[in-house]
């Protein structure tokens, strides 16, 4: 227990933010003075006092132990002084800890953006660094990736005239079985199976009217995740396929990507189907090269199975694989994810994407905590400095990165590539610079109105059998932002 005694709650995001990137986990409770426990036990007690141009904080707790900082700065010019109060309440939880963060006191999840702004005032890579690990605190590695993955993505950015077309996302909510840690939308197979002919129903409808509206505009990229949509059996994947044939043309696409993320979906009649359709790039994967972490986090599948799958897709002609492992597993240390890579490495895949765990509100794995408590240690940058020189070492770039609450360690995940095998659509998604329009349940569309600088979002509902029978709403929820351009 943190308890939270300040006098202005201007800060109060960033407050918190960093608090609980050095309290991991830990109830943040803003009190009163005289509400204050006499005794503090094990909690601690963080004052904040803002006073005209001085910000003075302490961090104190049962045992004596006693912090105390200050900053000098005209606190009520928010935009100006952000970064100055932020600064001061990362010394102020570092001195009490004892502890630094390799992204220092940065908690947004696009820490790119901010060194592509800077790029056209300031050219050179070191100064660029050197700014952002001054005004972050980050350590130089973070900086020296931050700026890596900015600089790849420029370049793909102004390749391309993106912003006139937009890219499409088609949830498929259904796996084999839920994992773990997953608090996606998705549905296991056995249990909700026998929605699958509706749910392609809706979906069918909702594409249907999404292609109309935009029937003037370009698609970039196209994007079918979920869930696993080669959890569908083999007649239904057909039909997707054959709806977004049939409704769009695709042979102008940059990139059409199918996750084929769990090895135990994956057969070879799903591929040639995959493969028939255009597919170009497909995602195999594994999270973990252990059986018995696969078997804890629910993965009904085998390190066996999926080689096996990696090598079904190469058979049937896909030159275009990625594979997406986790850092911080239950149980898992430092040597498992060396050895996952490892037998990665061996399997040549041209894209890996690296997500350190993430704790999630609506996972099993929070749900029941008290049960894996002792067997969570989360990620650690070590495992993520290992990552880096592993995918380098295979000929990988970084070129995407994003970053999300309840991460362990305030980490990070990043996407590496060899050259020209980058995933366009996770770096258009990143960046914001298109509309990206999403179709199933559980997706979000994002508007973007560049010349305003705003986004606007419209969100399906999770629940599969309310997404099947309230689709018509879900359309209708798209149509006041489709229709500003293309009505139909």
């Amino acid at each position: 227990m943190l308890y939270l005694i300040q006098n202005d709650r201007q800060y109060d995001y960033d407050v918190r933010a960093i608090a609980l990137a050095f309290f991991e986990r830990e109830k943040i409770q803003e009190i009163k003075e005289e509400d204050l426990p006499q005794d503090l036990g094990q909690a601690r007690l963080c004052r904040l006092d803002f006073q005209d141009r001085l910000v003075k904080g302490s961090v104190t707790d049962g045992s004596g132990k006693k912090v105390t900082e200050e900053v000098s700065c005209d606190y009520n010019d928010h935009k100006n002084c952000r970064n100055d109060v932020s600064r001061f309440l990362y010394r102020l939880f570092s001195a009490y800890t004892g502890r630094t963060l390799p992204w220092g006191m940065l908690t947004g999840i696009r820490p790119t953006k901010i060194i592509m702004s800077w790029m056209e005032e300031e050219k050179d890579p070191e100064r660029l660094e050197k700014r952002f690990m001054e005004t972050y605190l980050t350590d130089r590695q973070k900086a020296r990736l931050c700026r890596t993955v900015a600089f790849h993505e420029k370049e793909l950015l102004e390749s391309h005239p993106f912003e006139e077309e937009y890219s499409l996302y088609v949830g498929i909510p259904f796996c084999p079985t839920t994992c773990l840690y997953c608090s996606f939308t998705s549905f296991p197979v056995s249990r909700f199976g026998d929605r699958m002919r509706k749910y392609m129903e809706a979906l069918e409808k909702e594409i249907t009217y999404t292609a109309q509206a935009c029937a003037g505009r370009r698609m970039t990229s196209l994007y079918v995740g979920g869930g696993t949509p080669t959890a569908l059996d083999e007649a239904s994947l057909s039909r997707l396929m054959e709806i977004l044939h049939r409704n769009f043309d695709l042979g102008q696409l940059a990139e059409f990507t199918v996750e084929a993320g769990r090895p135990d979906s994956v057969n070879k009649d799903k591929l040639r189907i995959l493969k028939d359709a255009g597919v170009g790039r497909i995602s195999i994967n594994p999270q973990t090269m252990h059986d018995e972490t696969l078997k804890l986090i629910g993965r009904n599948h085998t390190v066996a199975q999926t080689i096996e799958a990696f090598s079904m897709a190469r058979e049937a002609g896909f030159d275009n694989i990625n594979m997406d492992m986790i850092t911080g597993l239950p149980g898992e240390e430092i040597r498992h994810v060396q050895s996952t890579l490892e037998q990665i490495r061996r399997l040549e895949p041209e894209s890996l994407t690296v997500h350190s765990l993430a704790i999630k509100r609506a996972a099993n794995l929070n749900i029941e905590m008290e049960r894996y408590r002792s067997l969570v240690k989360g990620s650690t940058n070590d495992m993520l400095r290992l990552v880096d020189w592993c995918s380098r070492d295979m000929g990988m770039t970084p070129y995407y990165m994003y970053r999300q609450k309840n991460i362990p360690g305030n980490l990070e995940n990043i996407g590496y590539s060899i050259p020209g095998r980058e995933c366009l659509y996770n770096i258009l998604i990143m960046e914001e610079k298109q509309d990206i329009l999403a179709c199933g349940a559980g997706a979000t569309s994002k508007y973007v109105f560049s010349g305003e600088n705003r986004i606007e979002r419209t969100e399906s509902v999770k629940n599969l059998d309310h997404y099947i029978y309230r689709i018509d709403e879900m359309i209708d929820r798209k149509r006041k932002y489709l229709e500003k351009d293309c009505p139909v």
